[in-house]
């Protein structure tokens, strides 16, 4: 048996009049969808228990962007695009028309896709919603594995063994010219280009996921959330805070939105806190977390990457 035991939040910060953050908890198998409530003055902190079983389970953040109500409106219907999707589903199919099979991951990359391409659609033909477009971190789960999926700069962090690590790149322009040796990763904390992200769901009619697999192990934690957390808490701060929690993760996310309101809260933040349990779950024994980068044109061809520690 495993047990995903799931706390999410989503907080409109200290400045937006607006909250164009989004976050979806899917539970396939029971046909069950929480969104974020995205009342401006409410701040909830939503629990839920999952059992998982061969169909697994969904967890997203989105990021909207646009003018006026474009950016609510775009992660809106990503998250609401790939639930749907998901759910629609034919479970008797064993191959999708793009050509991937019937597993999870399959199924949320297809579901990202779609999303893709109706928020696209909808910012071309009405005018009020040019230009709009999601970032989207989703994060598949079942026995065998944690698969996510990457498009935009929300992340995904996995504790472990009482460390942090970042297990997803941003797909941003400072973060390409860290990768070319051009900019330090303490110089793009102050880049003025910093905000620029490289993909987004919508914004082109053609995108390219960025997917991986994780094993999950006995104790795992994942947080997901989007660049209001990221851009304010530092990933010590994250270890910190879900470590001093550990049995009340709920009060985790609260403390989390918190610190990032404390730093100015300029942005909306949302975050997603999942604790991994259960006797189907193998000790981590001290291993070094292990992602699978997978080849999207054959999600079985997969090569072995091995992450270093985030702080």
């Amino acid at each position: 048996m495993l047990i995903v035991d799931i706390h999410a939040t989503s907080h409109i910060g200290r400045v937006r009049k607006g909250n164009e953050d989004n976050y979806l908890l899917l539970h396939v198998s029971n046909i069950k969808a929480w969104t974020s409530s995205q009342e401006p003055n409410e701040f909830v902190v939503e629990s839920q228990r999952f059992e998982i079983d061969d169909n697994g389970i969904v967890l997203a953040v989105s990021d909207g962007m646009g003018g006026a109500l474009a950016g609510e409106v775009a992660s809106k219907m990503a998250v609401e695009t790939v639930s749907q999707k998901i759910l629609d589903d034919d479970p008797e199919k064993t191959v999708t028309p793009d050509g991937y099979d019937s597993s999870l991951i399959g199924k949320l990359y297809d579901a990202t896709i779609y999303a893709n391409y109706l928020i696209h659609q909808q910012g071309r033909t009405d005018p009020q919603f040019q230009g709009m477009g999601a970032t989207f971190t989703g994060v598949g789960i079942t026995r065998e594995a944690i698969d996510l999926i990457q498009i935009g700069d929300s992340r995904a962090y996995l504790v472990r063994n009482g460390k942090i690590y970042q297990v997803t790149k941003d797909q941003s322009l400072v973060q390409q010219l860290i990768d070319a040796q051009q900019i330090s990763p303490e110089e793009a904390e102050t880049h003025t280009l910093k905000n620029v992200i490289l993909q987004a769901l919508g914004a082109q009619s053609e995108i390219y996921p960025v997917a991986a697999r994780l094993k999950p192990r006995s104790g795992d934690v994942l947080l997901l959330c989007s660049d209001g957390l990221s851009n304010k808490v530092s990933g010590a701060s994250m270890q910190r805070i879900v470590l001093d929690n550990k049995d009340h993760l709920e009060m985790a996310c609260a403390e989390l939105v918190k610190e990032a309101n404390e730093r100015g809260g300029e942005d909306n933040i949302t975050v997603i806190i999942a604790a991994l349990s259960g006797e189907d779950l193998n000790d981590s024994n001290g291993e070094d977390v292990k992602l699978e980068l997978l080849n999207l044109s054959d999600i079985h061809d997969t090569a072995d990457q091995t992450t270093g520690e985030f702080i």
